[in-house]
């Protein structure tokens, strides 16, 4: 089996770039759902759950109550589940998750 090292943001100004980012993905990823409802029907399911999760992390961030490392981010349970080529941005994501739970790579 071959492991992908997951590099992790260097500063808090990257981490919330990385957020944004796949807020920004998943716009885009709703903008083909739209476009393209039939092939991406199994996205619509899980849309809505992770761009509330990650506008969560990005209010926590702006407000200072945001905490690493209290286990896996909530969203993580949908990146789990599907396949690239439903979220084709899972790296990016994954890329949050590990920042979050280990921390700034600094």
């Amino acid at each position: 089996m071959h492991y992908v090292k997951i590099v992790r943001a260097r500063s808090t100004e990257e981490y919330v770039s990385l957020i944004e980012g796949a807020l920004d993905d998943v716009w885009d990823l709703r903008q083909s759902i739209e476009f393209d409802a039939d092939e991406l029907a199994a996205a619509s399911e899980y849309i809505d759950e992770l761009e509330s999760g990650l506008k969560a992390i990005y209010a926590s961030m702006k407000d200072g109550t945001y905490q690493f490392a209290t286990g896996d981010l909530p969203f993580m349970a949908i990146v789990n589940k599907y396949h690239e080529s439903l979220i084709p941005f899972k790296y990016l994501l994954l890329r949050i998750n590990e920042t979050h739970m280990k921390g700034l790579d600094v």
